[in-house]
């Protein structure tokens, strides 16, 4: 696999506008790494990133899991996938994951950040391993990722990062790490974007999830949360993870090779206020 990528020139810019509009969101022989694919959005990243074109690296301390999930999505989409054992908040584990993503397909042009924890405990009871935890998984194993991967990128290449809702809006419940870590995450994406985007031909964007059905969610009294959203969003329900493909396919492909720097709430209206 050599070249440039399909509808990107050698210095990053668009040379779409041959064949449909529909080509400019395929992803055949591209490869993208996902985080946090063992469950939930990441493995529905995985499958749908497949289901695109791409060949896909999932990573995940799961390890058994992961390889599930791994299998299925080759299955179910006739692609080749390739699962890697990470701690994402390990810079060595995440130099390992680019390593043995390039060295099994020859290239990394997708990153999808998705791994992601997090915490509900009040402020002033929140204990240092806590808070540490969630911003060493969310915002700093982010910046290792995108720093292993960015070394074997080539121009054209996308790095998505999953920040969420909460680093835009005020929680419902006490939530400051997670809140932090996603705010940073944010941040983070824009100044990636300004150092990567003309320099090395690399897209950083960010995807701000609302409220979805996910491990997250899960233990949330649904009547909280379905209250808190009616009172905030404009759309007055939870999320469906189908949802949020369309903005990953978009970001990720050379449909919005324009596209670099922001933050795409799916939120259902939450954060517009």
């Amino acid at each position: 696999m050599s070249g440039d990528s399909p509808a990107t020139g050698s210095n990053g810019t668009s040379t779409a506008g041959v064949g449909g509009v529909l080509d400019l969101f395929r992803l055949d022989g591209r490869v993208a790494v996902v985080t946090g694919a063992s469950s939930g959005l990441g493995a529905r990243f995985a499958r749908i990133l497949a289901e695109a074109g791409a060949d896909v690296v999932l990573a995940a301390r799961r390890a058994d899991r992961l390889r599930e999930v791994a299998a299925t999505v080759a299955e179910t989409t006739g692609r080749r996938t390739l699962a890697v054992e990470t701690d994402i908040a390990d810079p060595d584990a995440c130099t390992a994951l680019a390593d043995a993503a390039f060295a099994e397909f020859g290239r990394i042009d997708i990153l999808i950040n998705n791994a992601g924890i997090g915490t509900a405990v009040p402020a002033s009871r929140e204990k240092p391993d806590e808070f540490r935890r969630v911003i060493d998984i969310n915002l700093n194993g982010a910046y290792w990722a995108a720093q292993a991967c960015a070394r074997h990128m080539r121009p054209g290449s996308s790095i998505i990062n999953i920040a969420s809702v909460l680093g835009l809006v005020k929680s419902y419940t006490p939530q400051a790490a997670y809140s932090a870590s996603k705010s940073g995450l944010i941040g983070l994406t824009r100044d990636l974007a300004q150092q990567w985007s003309d320099r090395k031909g690399i897209r950083v964007n960010a995807i701000a999830p609302g409220y979805f059905e996910t491990e997250l969610t899960a233990d949330v009294p649904r009547e909280t949360l379905t209250a808190f959203i009616t009172n905030t969003g404009i759309l007055p329900r939870i999320g469906e993870s189908h949802e949020l493909d369309a903005a990953v396919i978009f970001l990720a492909a050379p449909g919005s090779s324009y596209v670099t720097g922001i933050t795409l709430a799916v939120d259902g209206g939450m954060s517009c206020h």
